[in-house]
């Protein structure tokens, strides 16, 4: 029960109404003893007026009846600037205190309310007040509490009793009414969203808003929208999943259809015929490119890429091997590709999947140096932060156009040379983040650009 939102809000219920309760139980304690001493002064001031109307000495039993239904041991009456022992007894025990009723504050009030009520035993006090309508200028009396303090404790049990009762009503009502209004209508969402989640194709199960809470009905109105998208957007993939299907099959048998053409191609290269000779080259980097892209196409369709098995790679010797590869493979086109990493920085990585990610942003760069038959450059860099370690690949090429760049990680849509799929970066970006990483283009402008690989240090959680 505690652990459900209609149990915790009963017990919040009943801890509220009882801290409201308290918040009341004190003042109305002062109030009684308030009332009490005011109560036993105006009785004192009544008996001490009669035994003055008489003017005579009365009797010791006489005195000692009134000061008994008075409630007092003594009364000291002041009239016009005398101060008069009326009535008298002897005391009991030493006068402990001084009350003054004549303006006291709330907090007094308060405070010495609370002393009494939790100091049991007896106590005389001396209480100072005002005569009651014009019954001179000072009333003084003394008083035994120990009848205030019995009084006391029996007015805070029955205010106690009655505050167990309230809160218990209260908080019965305000538990049932939270089950009516809020708790069952969110066990109405949790049980549609289950039943919704055991067939998400199944339109006829989408929630139809109910609710005359704003709230709820808000919060079934965006259930509805998100089960609505979600119906398309299964559909939608179900759908391009078995497009990528039938692709896959098509690109499967259309790449061993051009690689038996590109093979066939390559022998029209030893006709002598001249014009033969000026088409054949054409044909076989036609082929090439179609034998690329399904190449691409299948490979970007494995979904089930392998995770990468990361391990410590010393950096320098690792890119010493992808840059001379590339050397290479640049031919007689003027290009330097270098490294500069340190020899002593090693780097968690998977080494095969990472040769793929910067074997094709190199690769990308000497091509683009290459399209404009000038010399070129390409640095790559490396070092280290607290928290990740940092690669980029830096070249003098022509940079990317601005179009190119808005997709330039977008499958089949950030090709930049003629003829290139788009595969390549966006493969790439999917493998650095398997490692956790980024790949970002850093910049591009006429100068060169700058592709940016970081690989954190840490835990990914």
């Amino acid at each position: 029960m505690f652990n459900t939102l209609s149990g915790r809000f009963l017990i919040l219920t009943v801890l509220f109404v009882m801290i409201a309760e308290v918040l009341i139980f004190v003042p109305s304690i002062a109030r009684f003893r308030l009332d009490y001493l005011t109560e036993r002064m105006e009785r004192a001031q009544i008996a001490s007026l009669a035994l003055l109307g008489t003017g005579d000495m009365i009797p010791d039993d006489v005195e000692a009846e009134l000061l008994a239904n008075a409630g007092v041991l003594n009364v000291v009456l002041r009239r016009d600037e005398m101060r008069q022992l009326v009535l008298s007894s002897d005391l009991p025990g030493p006068v402990a205190r001084t009350v003054d009723l004549r303006d006291p504050s709330a907090i007094t009030l308060i405070a010495d309310a609370t002393r009494r009520f939790f100091t049991a035993g007896p106590e005389i006090i001396r209480v100072v007040a005002e005569p009651a309508r014009g019954g001179g200028i000072q009333i003084e009396a003394a008083i035994d509490t120990s009848d205030l303090h019995a009084a006391m404790i029996e007015y805070g049990l029955n205010i106690l009793w009655l505050s167990l009762v309230i809160s218990g009503i209260t908080a019965l009502f305000l538990f049932l009414a939270v089950r009516r209004l809020m708790v069952q209508p969110v066990k109405g969402l949790v049980r549609q969203m289950r039943r919704y989640a055991a067939a998400p194709e199944d339109a006829t199960r989408i929630i139809e808003p109910r609710s005359s809470v704003r709230e709820l009905q808000d919060a079934e109105v965006t259930l509805r929208d998100l089960e609505t998208r979600l119906i398309q957007s299964l559909r939608q993939k179900e759908r391009l999943a078995q497009l990528g299907r039938a692709v896959a099959k098509v690109s499967h048998d259309l790449r061993n259809i051009l690689t038996t053409a590109t093979l066939l191609s390559d022998r029209l290269e030893r006709v002598d015929d001249p014009t033969v000779k000026r088409v054949a080259p054409k044909i076989v980097a036609s082929l090439t490119r179609a034998v690329n892209l399904t190449e691409g196409t299948l490979a970007f369709g494995r979904a089930e890429e392998a995770p990468p098995a990361l391990q410590m790679v010393p950096l320098a010797p690792f890119l010493d091997e992808i840059c001379d590869s590339e050397r290479l493979a640049s031919g007689d086109v003027e290009i330097e590709i270098r490294h500069e990493a340190p020899r002593g920085l090693v780097v968690r990585m998977d080494p095969e999947q990472m040769h793929r990610v910067l074997g094709n942003l190199i690769r990308n760069a000497r091509q683009a140096i290459a399209a404009t038959g000038a010399p070129g450059e390409i640095v790559v860099t490396a070092g280290e932060s607290e928290s990740a370690w940092h690669l980029r690949v830096c070249d003098t090429g022509p940079g990317l156009p601005p179009k190119a760049r808005e997709n330039i990680f977008q499958a089949f849509q950030g090709n930049v040379r003629k003829g290139g799929t788009g595969l390549g970066l966006a493969i790439a970006r999917e493998l650095v983040q398997g490692h956790g990483g980024t790949l970002e283009l850093e910049r591009s402008e006429v100068e060169g650009t700058v592709f940016h690989v970081a690989l954190p240090k840490g835990r990914v959680e």
